[in-house]
């Protein structure tokens, strides 16, 4: 089958194996550079096949020497279909990891089901008796309560007003204008359900009960909050309600890991485009402007780049972790730099159909996306034959 990019509704519904293979290659060659860095040596990843799950465990496996387990909810490829970007993303590590002596486990299964929180604690158990460092990194459409059966679906929607904003198609480069309406009470406490932190809490209560967390034991979760352009649809709507509960779970977790001298932190991740933000609107044309801001001040960061800054400079620097009023490790600073919002303020306001190129790093954002999903990869031919099963 020769493999070429199958996109609908900015969701990528394919991925190309080799191209896979040599952006998870690209990773490691950025992290294996720049020297190792005193980290954990037993790491859970839970959500470990693509953007920032993926990098941790990158630069866990190839900066700090770990052995880890990587938790994803992936299909593997058959004769006609190929397996989704996520499934050669961690094939791809893991080989890699293996030939360079750094012991690896994948877990393909639901994080929120207890048949794989069973499944990865008996891999802990028999392989590595405890994990020192616990990634916590889901995005998912819906869980299903594994006390109730439950079926829980997360929305994206703003809260007690409809959002109206500017928007980008950034594969056609149409930009239009998106109404979205309020969510329902019940949608907000779905989205709680799916996206905020009872499934982290509950994966930190399983493993102490069992003792597979060792003493000193840190875990991070990921957030987001953004700008003013984003913030009624996302920090402000379902998702950031999600998010801040996730945060509000942190303190809850602190007080559960005391005994083993453990800590949970939140990490404010930048804005990048992913397989999840490219479908929220008004993002997309967010990050297209706010790309063209960051790389013309050199401060643009990419996954690998984020997560590498994050456990050089702010988890295992050897220093007490800088965090902000509420506890938080902001890795959003240089987004977040009011030289850098004012520019994408203003560029925002300015930004139409005429002058997107212009405004906006549109092409960026693109490569990026495709690169998501194993495309535009220098070095590899897409003209090939290739088996979608191959790894």
């Amino acid at each position: 089958m020769i493999i070429n990019p199958r996109i609908r509704q900015n969701i990528c519904i394919n991925a190309h194996p080799v191209g896979c293979a040599a952006q998870v290659k690209t990773q490691i060659n950025y992290v294996r550079e720049r020297g190792k860095i005193e980290g954990p040596q037993k790491v859970l990843v839970i959500g470990a096949s693509n953007g920032y799950g993926l990098a941790a465990r990158i630069v866990s496996a190839f900066a700090s020497d770990a052995a880890t387990i990587g938790l994803a909810f992936e299909k593997p490829g058959s004769a006609s279909r190929t397996a989704t970007a996520g499934w050669y993303n961690i094939e791809a590590f893991r080989h890699a990891a293996e030939t360079a002596g750094r012991s690896a486990w994948n877990v393909n299964g639901d994080a929120f089901s207890e048949e794989t929180k069973s499944e990865t604690m008996a891999i802990i158990k028999d392989r590595l008796g405890q994990v020192d460092f616990l990634i916590y990194s889901i995005a998912a459409p819906r869980r299903i309560d594994p006390a109730t059966g439950e079926i829980y679906s997360s929305v994206i929607k703003p809260i007690d007003n409809p959002f109206t904003a500017k928007t980008v198609d950034f594969l056609s480069g149409v930009v239009s204008e998106v109404t979205a309406a309020p969510a329902s009470e019940e949608q907000i406490a779905h989205t709680i359900k799916v996206m905020g932190g009872e499934d982290w809490m509950l994966w930190i209560d399983r493993l102490l009960a069992k003792n597979l967390l060792a003493r000193g034991f840190q875990t991070v979760a990921f957030s987001y909050i953004g700008s003013e352009q984003t913030r009624p649809l996302y920090r402000d709507g379902t998702i950031g309600a999600a998010k801040k509960d996730l945060e509000q779970k942190a303190a809850d977790i602190n007080s559960m890991l005391a005994a083993i001298e453990g800590h949970a932190l939140i990490s404010v991740n930048k804005a990048l485009i992913t397989r999840a933000s490219a479908v929220i609107p008004a993002v997309p044309l967010y990050i297209a402007l706010l790309y063209r801001v960051m790389k013309a001040k050199n401060l643009h960061e990419g996954c690998i780049q984020q997560i590498h800054r994050l456990y050089q400079d702010f988890l295992f620097s050897g220093d007490v972790p800088k965090l902000d009023a509420r506890s938080r490790v902001r890795l959003d600073d240089w987004e977040m730099r009011p030289d850098v919002q004012d520019e994408v303020r203003n560029l925002w306001q300015q930004v139409d159909q005429d002058n997107l190129s212009e405004l906006a790093d549109i092409e960026g954002l693109r490569a990026e996306f495709l690169r998501h999903h194993g495309f535009g990869m220098a070095g590899v031919d897409y003209s090939l034959d290739l088996k979608p099963d191959m790894f």
